[in-house]
């Protein structure tokens, strides 16, 4: 009734946006492109009082981790509403980078949060096609085109690049923690090594602001009449009935790994 008659005052309304699983570019995960009309309709949707992130990630992708979170911050600044992330299991890596779009950070006494590093993992296939006889026949303009080719031995000068290119992403990863952070985080030399941290040694070390959890922190701030409306990404109807095809197992398997590195 409250919501049809203008005059009549509406309860407190929090939007609640559920970032759940790896940040991957493939489209079976968290990215951008399908996580966009989702932030927007938590920012522009009933007038809320706040958007709370609920987080529950082990990293991914940096470029999806960056568009994401500079969506949520954007949104805030225009709609002049607030963010808050609360952090399940784990906000690590890509994870922690999209907790830092929130204005405040709150984590559960089990939660893991920081992982500020980058990493890159692959395989190398050249002794297996060996054994099998197989010829691998690449030809390329550019003496860099085939650079990190994983049915070829690794070049030393291909891994001097490569680490190159992960200090530089491990850089811009830093300067967002230290933009939005600021003087909360210590001072301590293994913050940004990719060391992770655990509730209230997270807090302590400036990475989060507190042991809250989402419902009873969002009444302390609103009133006991709060509402929560939540929003999340839309599974296709394969993933709905539990089918699953090729890529989206071998996006299971990389999202377990990525969830494993941190025990969970």
């Amino acid at each position: 009734m409250k919501n049809i008659l203008p005059f009549m005052k509406s309860d407190p309304l929090v939007n609640v946006v559920r970032l759940q699983g790896a940040i991957t570019n493939s489209g079976s995960g968290l990215d951008d492109p399908s996580l966009a009309p989702v932030i927007e309709k938590a920012f522009r949707k009933g007038k809320p009082q706040a958007v709370a992130l609920q987080i529950n990630c082990p990293g991914g992708s940096p470029v999806q981790s960056s568009l994401i979170a500079a969506r949520i911050q954007r949104l805030s600044a225009e709609t002049e509403v607030p963010v808050y992330a609360f952090v399940e299991d784990v906000a690590a890596s890509g994870g922690y980078w999209l907790a830092c779009a929130a204005d405040e950070i709150y984590v559960d006494q089990g939660s893991i949060v920081g992982s500020i590093g980058v990493i890159s993992a692959g395989f190398g296939f050249q002794d297996a096609i060996e054994r099998y006889g197989v010829e691998r026949r690449v030809h390329t303009a550019g003496k860099s085109k085939s650079m990190l080719d994983p049915f070829k031995p690794l070049a030393p000068a291909d891994v001097k690049r490569l680490k190159g290119w992960l200090e530089d992403l491990h850089a811009i990863f830093i300067d967002h923690v230290k933009a939005r952070r600021g003087d909360k985080l210590s001072d301590n030399p293994d913050l940004f090594t990719g060391e992770v941290f655990i509730g209230q040694k997270g807090v302590d070390q400036g990475l989060a602001d507190g042991i809250e959890h989402l419902v009873p922190f969002m009444k302390a701030q609103f009133g006991d009449k709060v509402r929560f409306r939540r929003f999340g990404q839309r599974k296709s109807l394969l993933q709905r009935v539990g089918a699953r095809v090729v890529g989206d197992a071998i996006g299971s398997l990389e999202e377990r790994a990525a969830f494993a590195r941190f025990g969970l």
